[in-house]
């Protein structure tokens, strides 16, 4: 049985938060090389609140337009914890997640926008 970290596929070379952009820029051994808004990593959080427990509880998180983050922690070595400043902090984003958000982002944040859409609410507070 593999452990996260052996299985993780994709290497960050550079971890960057840009507070003020609200956005954590991560760049891959792969060359690959993503600036993250905080939005978009709060409410595709890898969190049980987020994500439930099972494919068919995920939950569309709204109101999250002006979201910041204020810490980034690493969590051994294949994962880092994110803290918002709407005190969410329980997920952990694998090196592996945030190379998939990067890569499929505009597929992934158009889905959350029809979400949002489909359950009446919306990106503001």
């Amino acid at each position: 049985m593999k452990t996260e970290a052996q299985a993780t596929a994709h290497w960050p070379t550079e971890v960057r938060l840009r507070r003020a952009e609200k956005e954590l820029v991560i760049s891959f051994d792969d060359g690959a090389s993503f600036a993250l808004p905080a939005e978009l990593l709060r409410v595709e959080s890898p969190s049980a609140e987020v994500q439930g427990h099972g494919p068919d509880q995920k939950k569309t998180i709204a109101g999250r337009r002006h979201i910041g983050i204020m810490e980034v922690e690493p969590v051994g070595n294949y994962a880092i914890r994110i803290k918002f400043d709407d005190m969410h902090d329980t997920g952990i984003f694998s090196w592996n997640y945030l190379h998939e958000l990067g890569s499929r982002r505009d597929e992934i944040w158009q889905a959350y926008l029809d979400r949002l859409e489909a359950e009446g609410k919306s990106r503001d507070p």
